[in-house]
């Protein structure tokens, strides 16, 4: 099974990644830096603060699977049972998120 190759629009990151090479080689690429300025910069870039939002619900999404130890431990013996059950604990997640 192939994935396709992305194209993403932005790049959500942390304050390590606020360098000007970094953020010059993203746009050359077409992708656009959401990342906050560092606190001792001298020219503080402005930042999507509601894309920058999402970079936090995708780390507690993250950070929910770890939880699952079948997932961490990667118990299952083959890809396919393992992409069943990563399947299932991702719609779980996202059910509840709905209910939230």
């Amino acid at each position: 099974m192939k994935l396709p190759a992305p194209n993403p629009k932005a790049m959500l990151a942390d304050r390590g990644y606020d360098s000007d090479s970094f953020c010059q080689e993203l746009l050359v690429h077409g992708i656009l830096p959401v990342i906050p300025s560092r606190k001792g910069r001298s020219a503080p870039q402005k930042t999507d603060w509601r894309r920058y939002r999402d970079r936090n619900r995708i780390e507690r999404m993250f950070n929910e699977l770890k939880q699952i130890r079948r997932i961490t431990a990667r118990c299952d013996k083959t890809v396919l049972s393992f992409m069943g059950v990563f399947s299932l604990a991702i719609t779980e997640l996202w059910i509840r998120s709905l209910s939230m």
